[in-house]
């Protein structure tokens, strides 16, 4: 069984595309070669910046031959038809078999497939790969018709076995297959032949190329965190660096530089980023400070003074870069200085957030009273919080994140300790966009979880204000995103309160906004962005921001408005907001249900739980979830369900039949069997219990109470007739029934578990 070389060798492929590269080579071959009939043991590709390589072992010789039967058509059918058929499977009128079947005679066709030789085939797949290869971007060079990454300079193909190896006769827009390759590009340039990957892979190694990305990679690492060891130091980790520079080398050289003693005070996250994104330098940061220090570069080749020109110019391009740096640094601390960071963050007054939201300054202010209203319930100082919110994205004016992006919030940190702001505030200008997604880390100090909720929140309710909601796979705001950080910060931190109340006060001030900001009434306008900002969570949940409303209008010279516009537009305001409201809530529900699901939660048990009363506190409705379904996995509970059911459908079909509501209470004395009277006993005894567990909201009480009644449920269904002939007994038992679901409902919607 011969094994398959083939290297496609070419100008420099961008170090981004060739992972993908290796998946798509390998997999398209394979499978083409396997549709053939051309199965094979093993396969593995490799890329470096100048070639795609491909190693497949135990290829079948040749592909076997194929024999099918072909059901044509009906026996008399017209010769079209039959003409037709015989064209299809490629026959002859008198290779046809009349056969018997239900349906009467039809013609038969067996059609043998010869096999043909793997030299022939893998040509063709060849071919087919190398012409429609899904480069995300391609080129077309000369004359030729071929698109590929870079120009594409040859081809290897061979077939290899023990009785030798064979190049595959192959040519695609010029380019004849053979047996040759190049090595490095400086070190070893000239050709060499190869007769297997066995003998590619040594006599590239020998060639200063070093095929193995992974094995690169490696080579980086252990060369670089020997360096810095050496010298008490640590390489900053950076795994997408590593991968990234291992795709543009063939043979690393590791190299460590210094950084200018005048750019060793920057934060070390301006060095990390400026010499990452520039340069591909890996950091090296002194583990007793925290400072960086030097840098690591990786060089393509060998050089005879040992790489010293080599990083003499790295260190050139490097200070040019940091010098960039610097400057800004030292201007946005010039800025705080001067206005403090409030100040910097007064230009995003003309920065537009959206143009139906206002500006960036508009939805600070937003932030920052939504802010001030959720900081009791994380246990935050509400004007610490916001202040917090107020300077948060204030570093987006400075220049330092104009140039570096991925820098913002790090920077506000730096700039808020500068401005002398508390270690809370600093803290939440750092961390008020976390979570970034689902892997991203939560944040925990008080005023940062309240900043980041506020932040998303204002998000949510105001893309929801305009009508700009996620539609199917579309997401442009990412707000699935927001949604789902919303629901880490409260279950992660275990914050327990009404959501609800705040996505209404979000919506009421994006609203608000949007209705007024456009107002003949400039003194309206203004009385009303105002007030709606000023909100007070003290007051009843949704009263207390339309009644700042009426006061702003109240406000308001008689000659500037009307008693009709004041109707309008009080509610206009209250019916959008109020609309907003349960659609909101019932898309984090959403989000809530997916994130439970992935934690193993089931979709009924979730479901029971979403309704039932105070399904707005996010962290009661898991802990409500959790406990019911521990309950559900026991045999209490599974039998108690199924208690449940029995006894709500029986209810159910009497209600109907009756007209009537049996909920009016059951009464002992006119039990008769004992297991009824037991029954009675259990009820009187859990509903108490299940009572008072759910006023302190300990679930896990209350699912333990629900647990008491199986045994009772279960022996009065085997020897009590609730549908008795005498009336009174009747109702006395629906009504018992009656007791039962009430006593199931007060802890979950059980009528939604499935089964």
């Amino acid at each position: 069984m011969p094994d398959l070389l083939i290297e496609l060798f070419s100008e420099e492929i961008p170090a981004r595309m060739q992972a993908r590269a290796c998946d798509d080579l390998k997999k398209r071959m394979t499978d083409g070669l396997v549709e053939a009939g051309l199965t094979y043991a093993s396969a593995a590709a490799f890329s470096t910046p100048r070639r795609l390589a491909l190693t497949v072992e135990g290829l079948l010789a040749e592909s076997p031959t194929v024999r099918e039967e072909r059901k044509g058509p009906k026996v008399g059918a017209p010769d079209k038809a039959v003409e037709g058929f015989l064209r299809g499977a490629g026959i002859s009128r008198d290779q046809l078999v009349e056969r018997e079947t239900p349906k009467g005679a039809v013609y038969f066709a067996t059609i043998e497939k010869p096999g043909r030789p793997a030299d022939e085939i893998v040509a063709e797949v060849l071919e087919g790969v190398i012409r429609n290869f899904p480069w995300p971007k391609s080129m077309r060079w000369g004359a030729g018709s071929l698109r590929w990454v870079r120009p594409l300079h040859s081809v290897i193909c061979l077939l290899s076995d023990e009785a030798g190896a064979q190049v595959v006769p192959f040519e695609v827009d010029g380019i004849k297959a053979g047996d040759q390759t190049r090595g490095h590009r400086f070190m070893a340039p000239d050709a060499f032949s190869v007769t297997s990957f066995e003998d590619y892979a040594a006599k590239l190694k020998r060639a200063h190329v070093v095929l193995d990305a992974a094995e690169r990679a490696e080579h980086i690492w252990q060369d670089a965190t020997n360096m810095a060891f050496a010298q008490g130091l640590e390489v900053v980790e950076d795994r997408g660096l590593l991968a990234e520079v291992a795709g543009l080398v063939e043979w690393p050289v590791v190299l460590m530089g210094e950084i200018g003693e005048d750019f060793l005070g920057l934060p070390p996250e301006v060095l990390q980023t400026s010499m990452k994104e520039h340069q591909k330098f890996f950091s090296v940061r002194n583990p007793k400070t925290g400072r960086i220090e030097k840098f690591v570069t990786v060089a393509n080749r060998e050089t005879k003074d040992n790489g010293a020109t080599i990083l003499a110019g790295n260190q050139k391009v490097l200070s040019a870069r940091l010098s960039d740096a610097k400057f800004f640094w030292d201007n946005d601390l010039r800025a705080v200085a001067e206005a403090g960071l409030e100040g910097m963050a007064a230009p995003l007054a003309n920065v537009t957030f959206h143009n139906k939201l206002g500006s960036q300054a508009e939805r600070i202010a937003r932030i920052a009273e939504l802010a001030r209203e959720i900081a009791p319930m994380v246990g935050a100082d509400p004007e610490e919080a916001a202040l917090a919110a107020r300077v948060a994205k204030a570093d987006l004016s400075s220049e330092m994140v104009y140039e570096f992006p991925e820098l913002q919030g790090i920077m506000g940190r730096y700039y808020a300790e500068k401005a002398g702001l508390s270690a809370a505030v600093a803290d939440a200008c750092r961390d008020h966009y976390s979570p970034l997604g689902p892997s991203d880390d939560v944040p925990t100090e008080p005023v940062s979880v309240a900043v980041a909720l506020a932040d998303k929140l204002d998000t949510l309710t105001g893309f929801w204000a305009i009508d700009e909601k996620p539609t199917g796979s579309k997401d442009p705001f990412a707000l699935r995103r927001a949604a789902l950080g919303v629901i880490r910060l409260v279950l992660e931190n275990d914050v327990s309160g009404e959501l609800e109340v705040f996505v209404f006060h979000g919506a009421v001030r994006n609203i608000a906004r949007k209705e007024f900001s456009n107002s003949s009434s400039s003194v309206l306008g203004s009385q009303i962005a105002e007030i709606v900002n000023r909100g007070d969570s003290d007051d009843e949940r949704y009263e207390s921001t339309l009644e700042h409303l009426t006061s702003a209008l109240d406000q308001a010279s008689a000659d500037e408005r009307s008693e009709e516009s004041e109707e309008e537009m009080l509610r206009s305001v209250r019916e959008k907001s109020l609309a907003v409201v349960p659609d909101l809530l019932s898309f984090i529900h959403d989000r809530l249900k997916h994130h439970l699901r992935d934690q193993g939660i089931r979709h009924d048990v979730i479901d029971a739980c979403l309704a039932m009363p105070g399904s707005d506190d996010l962290t009661l409705l898991v802990k409500r979830a959790e406990a019911l379904q521990t309950f559900l996995s026991t045999e209490d509970g599974e039998n108690l369900l199924q208690g449940f059911k029995r006894a709500n459908n029986i209810l159910t079909q009497a209600e109907e039949k009756d007209g009537v509501e049996y909920s009016f209470g059951a009464d002992v004395k006119f039990a008769e069997e004992d297991e009824e009277k037991a029954l009675f006993s259990a009820l009187e005894d859990a509903e108490p219990k299940i009572a008072a567990a759910m006023e302190a909201q300990d679930f896990a009480a209350a699912m333990s109470a629900l647990a008491g009644l199986r045994g009772a449920v279960d022996g009065f269904f085997e020897a009590v007739q609730v549908n008795a002939d005498n009336d009174l007994l009747r109702r006395n038992r629906l009504n018992l029934l009656s007791s039962i679901r009430t006593s199931c409902l007060a802890v979950a919607d059980l009528r939604r578990i499935e089964g």
